[in-house]
């Protein structure tokens, strides 16, 4: 009888042993997925950061090309301008100033009388004053400004 129980024990004890290579495959599989997975999101990870390297490269080069085109028209413009004569490089010279100054002048009236018809009408001074500068306003000051100022700081550091 223990004969018989012991072999019907073995039996099945091998049919378990034999069983088990078949689930330990299928955890590793799971892991070996898990894995795969963990992976590909790594290297989809690495590809992003490439690619954005890549980007930034291109836009480097793209902000090169055009300092150096902007760079060499104004050096031909130059060139132009003093193979034309003396008179002809103080005119060109004169070009960009004398826009700046006229479209300040023009905006500064345009704003003048805006508040002095603001006033006539009857409204507060202290109001119409606080009231006329915009932040538009002070785009257009700080543009301004980085023209004239802040190029020319940057033309000296690269000089």
């Amino acid at each position: 009888m223990w004969e018989t129980l012991l072999t019907i024990a073995s039996g099945g004890l091998g049919g378990v042993l034999r069983l088990a290579p078949e689930i330990l495959k299928g955890f590793d599989r799971k892991n070996e997925r898990q894995h795969e997975l963990a992976m590909m999101e790594v290297e989809i990870r690495i590809a992003e950061k490439r690619m954005e390297h890549e980007m930034r490269t291109v836009d480097a080069a793209m902000t090169m090309t055009e300092l150096d085109a902007i760079s060499s028209a104004i050096k031909e413009q130059g060139q132009t301008a003093r193979a034309a004569g003396k008179v002809v490089a103080a005119i060109s010279a004169l070009v960009r100033p004398l826009v700046t100054y006229w479209y300040v002048f023009l905006y500064s009236a345009v704003k003048v009388v805006s508040m002095w018809m603001a006033i006539d009408a009857g409204a507060n001074w202290k109001e119409v004053l606080v009231n006329s500068w915009t932040s538009e306003d002070m785009a257009m000051l700080v543009m301004i400004l980085s023209f004239w100022f802040v190029g020319r700081v940057y033309d000296r550091q690269k000089s």
